[in-house]
Formats: C-alpha cells, sequence, structure tokens
C-alpha cells in the first residue's frame, strides 16, 4: 500500500505545515532548510512549492517550540551534504539550541569552524570527515569525555591545552597531519592528565615520560 508520503516522492522540495514531530524525537534529521522562493525560481524549480502565506511572530514561535532542539540528549547530524550557505547556517542555529545534548555526531559536513558553538553537557562527539585544522575550532566541550577527530586537517597539537581542563578519557586523532609529529603520543598525555587512551591505544609506560626536547645549536660565520 502507499505511504502517505507517496504522493511527495517525485517532488525536491515539500512542506509539511501540519504535523506533531518535536525535534527531539528526531535521532537522525536532516537539518537542511527548504530554499526561498526566490532560489528555487533561479534554479527553475519553483512549481514544486506552493505559494507560501505569510508567517507570523506567533506561527515562528510556535515552530520554534515544536523543533525543541533544547530537550534533545542524542543527536545525529551527520552526513548534512551542506552545499549552500543558507544549509549551513540552519546548522549552526540548531547547535546553538543543543543545550542538553550529552552525545552528538557530525560527521563528514565538510565542517571549519565552529567555536563560537557551546556544548555545555556534551561528553560524546564524534566530528570525523571535516575540515578543521586547529583545536581552537572546535566548540566549546566543558564536560567532554570522548572526542574524535579523525581524518581532519590538525597539523599541530596548538591549543590542545583548551581541553585540559576538562574531564577528556578518550582523544582519536588518526589520518591528521599532527599524528606525525615527534613524541605525539607524550606531547598528548602531557597536555591532557585525564586522557587514558589516545587513538584506540590504552595509555602505556613511555607515554609517561616527558618528550625530549632538542636543542639545535645555530653556527654563526662572520666574515
Amino acid at each position: 500500500f502507499q505511504l502517505p508520503s507517496d504522493s511527495f516522492k517525485y517532488l525536491n522540495w515539500c512542506d509539511l505545515e501540519e504535523h506533531d514531530v518535536r525535534g527531539n524525537q528526531l535521532l537522525c534529521p536532516r537539518v537542511r532548510e527548504g530554499p526561498s522562493e526566490e532560489e528555487l525560481f533561479f534554479r527553475g524549480e519553483h512549481h514544486t512549492l506552493k505559494k507560501r502565506k505569510q508567517v507570523t511572530e506567533t506561527e515562528k514561535w510556535q515552530k520554534k517550540l515544536q523543533e525543541n532542539w533544547e530537550n534533545c540528549a542524542e543527536l545525529n547530524l551527520s552526513y548534512q551534504d551542506l552545499g549552500d550557505l543558507y544549509q549551513v547556517e540552519n546548522l549552526n542555529r540548531i547547535l546553538r539550541r543543543l543545550i542538553r545534548v550529552e552525545k552528538l555526531w557530525l560527521v563528514d559536513n565538510s565542517l571549519t569552524d565552529l567555536s563560537a558553538i557551546r556544548l555545555p553537557r556534551c561528553k560524546e562527539l564524534n566530528v570525523n570527515k571535516n575540515h578543521f585544522t586547529s583545536f581552537k575550532q572546535l566548540p566549546k566541550i566543558p564536560q567532554i569525555q570522548h572526542l574524535s577527530l579523525s581524518e581532519n586537517n590538525i597539523r599541530t597539537l596548538s591549543g590542545i591545552s583548551a581541553l585540559r581542563h576538562t574531564p577528556l578519557e578518550s582523544l582519536t586523532l588518526k589520518r591528521n597531519p599532527c599524528e606525525f609529529q615527534e613524541n605525539y603520543r607524550q606531547l598528548v598525555f602531557s597536555s591532557l592528565p585525564n586522557l587514558k587512551t589516545l587513538d584506540g591505544v590504552p595509555q602505556l609506560p613511555e607515554d609517561c615520560s616527558p618528550p625530549k626536547i632538542h636543542f639545535l645549536s645555530k653556527l654563526c660565520t662572520l666574515l
């Protein structure tokens, strides 16, 4: 038999105005808001949406309450395919509302900077396969316990000290350029005193030794 959504299967965009689904009921939502009528017109897709009525302030407030992201405790926002700026802005809008989220996945979203985002209760964050180049571009995560940053472009460990006063227990940095830094494991463990596991490997005795610092003498030739 046909599903209720069957009549929409050939449309690129559709607007379901009346429903009782709340944001915190969705574990893996697509957070991309549909394009404006102007964008649809330039794409030649303006026929796919009905004429949108003027939205009142009351209706905007009701929609905000229905999204209910503030009560979300676990959320997967991976693979969003954020191709347009308004889609990125909509994702950031939702991230700013996740004040109670404890587990969050943001894998493969081409993210570059979330430093303006604060996740006060987040204990587990997965941002694998993004475009972060520094620890300073991560969101504020004071309660983080498990952080995964595989396959980004983090070149140095500069800024990792921002995680020093968090209860971080496990950190994954596989396939980042900083993984090839000399004394990599010793530097990470010395920067993060609560860390127990790095890249899936528990702390080893040699990881506890202070990193060796090589002092290179410089010769100057006077003519």
